[in-house]
């Protein structure tokens, strides 16, 4: 399909021609019959232990683990928290959620009892799922919070929460009855929320993207594109965390297209590139710091990677040398960016076989609109002129929850203003050059600056504060503090990196250092002048 240009220079990517997804009376609904439509075919392979899941494991688990949310009074539309790292009984539990209607809140497994406090209080969830990793902190949390009915641990438990059951105790209790199949309820699917997604505002502490069941099934018809070998027969490997929406909805995309996804709970050099040989790995899900270790890492040439065909990258550009090494080094022929935000439900912009220029993020998908705005005027701009990306189309969250003043501020008649500026060329790809917005991008990770902010600022000893990314090779960015010491205190840079490093979760650390300053430059109207910041860092560099 051809993007083509719209009265009023906006560019549109095609109808989309698909209704299967749309046309099921549920997203979970959904998911089951897709499930049960598969069989016997292997849909997940855990890397680190080998063991294969079969579609009908998974139809089976999800249709149990429904009739027990029922019986433990989840309805339609409660909301279900999910706080774990990969593994098959995140997939369970989400599918399971959907199946009985219930919103899922995925939750950071790296949070601290603040954001976890914070997260949960936007969503209020019922019933949180939380992993031996979490099951402490997160157990914890809720026993301060009385709308949490009830924890269930996946593995592991804790001592920390009254109502705590334990998952597999759950699964195997003669008392749940079930029955072999499930009936999801009807949806509203334009009003009712399936995901409710952590996106890091530039205001501080995360807000929560609400997605609707519309936007994933209508995201999940805009996904079906023929394509040379069947999806049913396609190896993917993917080490993004599902907690993240990035790692989440290509989650609930790979299970509805009956393609086998080999998954890891994090990165490990080996078994990240033992499972792309033993698996036969023919398509993965990146990011950028994961594309510098292909490219530079001397470890991978122990590897046979040659069954890799397509490396899909997203949650921060690629550069052009990268691309390059990776394509001499390993040989795979197609590398593929995009571009997405958690509020437009994965991508809106992806390269494809036609238009891939170095340095773009591809063509407009099926069903989007997108128009170019100048930031100070608000005029629509055309081809080749810089300014703000706006997108319109079924995949645009419902908004941010319980905040009114931030949905309003990002859409607006429809559209969804992404503070980021970029421009497409005559080809209609497009190209992102810079962003209004202030998130530093830590390994796919969006860092919001103020959250750092403000953390430092309840530090007796720091009159002052502002954080800006460090560019890095690896990470992409790294957090890195300006610090304006209280008079006649003593304070080293270590203190403020530890002081940190104790308060928030990893991705917010301070990996870039703290340079202490007399004062942090400001406009008139308070707001932190970060550009100057970035080019005292800039002569700082060229000191050394």
């Amino acid at each position: 399909m051809t993007s083509k240009l719209l009265p009023g220079n906006i560019v549109y990517g095609g109808p989309v021609t698909e209704r299967e997804a749309q046309d099921s009376r549920s997203l979970g609904q959904y998911v089951l019959d897709k499930y049960k439509s598969f069989g016997d075919q292997t849909v997940l392979v855990d890397a680190v232990n080998g063991v294969e899941y079969t579609a009908s494991f998974m139809h089976k688990s999800i249709v149990r683990l429904a009739y027990i949310l029922q019986k433990l009074g989840v309805k339609q539309n409660d909301v279900v928290g999910l706080s774990s790292e990969n593994n098959v009984n995140f997939a369970v539990a989400m599918f399971a959620g959907f199946a009985v209607g219930a919103t899922v809140a995925p939750l950071n497994v790296t949070y601290s009892d603040r954001e976890v406090d914070h997260a949960i209080n936007l969503s209020k969830p019922k019933i949180i799922f939380a992993s031996k990793i979490t099951v402490d902190r997160v157990a914890k949390v809720a026993s301060k919070n009385k709308f949490v009915k009830g924890v269930i641990a996946l593995s592991g438990t804790s001592k920390n929460f009254k109502n705590i059951y334990d998952f597999n105790e759950l699964m195997d209790n003669d008392k749940f009855k079930t029955q072999p199949d499930f009936t999801s309820p009807a949806a509203n699917k334009d009003a009712d929320v399936s995901l409710i997604v952590c996106s890091s505002g530039t205001t501080g502490l995360p807000k929560g993207v609400q997605l609707t069941q519309m936007n994933l099934l209508a995201t999940l018809d805009s996904q079906i594109q023929p394509t040379l070998i069947p999806m049913e027969e396609i190896t993917l490997l993917t080490v993004i965390p599902w907690f993240h929406a990035f790692g989440c909805l290509t989650l609930i995309t790979t299970a509805c297209r009956g393609a086998r996804l080999v998954y890891l709970p994090k990165f490990e050099e080996n078994l990240f590139l033992s499972a792309i040989e033993k698996y036969r790995v023919m398509m993965a899900f990146m990011v950028p710091p994961l594309m510098v270790f292909l490219a530079k890492h001397p470890i991978v040439d122990k590897y046979d990677l040659s069954s890799l065909m397509v490396l899909l990258c997203g949650a921060a550009p690629l550069s052009r040398e990268t691309e390059d090494q990776i394509k001499e080094r390993i040989g795979v022929p197609f590398i593929r960016q995009g571009y997405g935000l958690s509020e437009s439900t994965l991508s809106v912009l992806v390269q494809n076989d036609e238009f891939c220029k170095p340095g773009s993020v591809g063509v407009l998908k099926v069903g989007i609109y997108a128009k170019v705005i100048d930031p100070d005027t608000g005029k629509l701009l055309g081809a080749n002129e810089r300014g703000e990306l706006c997108f319109k189309g079924d995949g645009i969250m419902k908004g941010y929850i319980g905040d009114t003043k931030s949905t309003q501020t990002a859409i607006k008649d429809g559209w969804l203003h992404t503070g980021d500026i970029g421009y497409y060329d005559d080809d209609f790809e497009f190209f992102i050059v810079d962003r209004i917005k202030e998130l530093i991008k830590y390994k796919g990770f969006q860092v919001p600056p103020a959250e750092i902010e403000a953390l430092l600022l309840t530090n007796d000893k720091i009159k002052d504060a502002a954080v800006i990314g460090k560019p890095d090779e690896e990470a992409g960015e790294l957090p890195l503090a300006f610090v304006v010491k209280q008079a006649n205190v003593q304070l080293t840079e270590n203190e403020v990196i530890q002081f940190v490093h104790e308060n928030a979760s990893p991705a917010k650390r301070l990996r870039g250092g703290v340079i202490f300053v007399d004062e942090i430059p400001k406009n008139p109207s308070g707001k932190i002048l970060r550009r100057i910041l970035r080019n005292m860092l800039k002569k700082q560099k060229s000191k050394l």
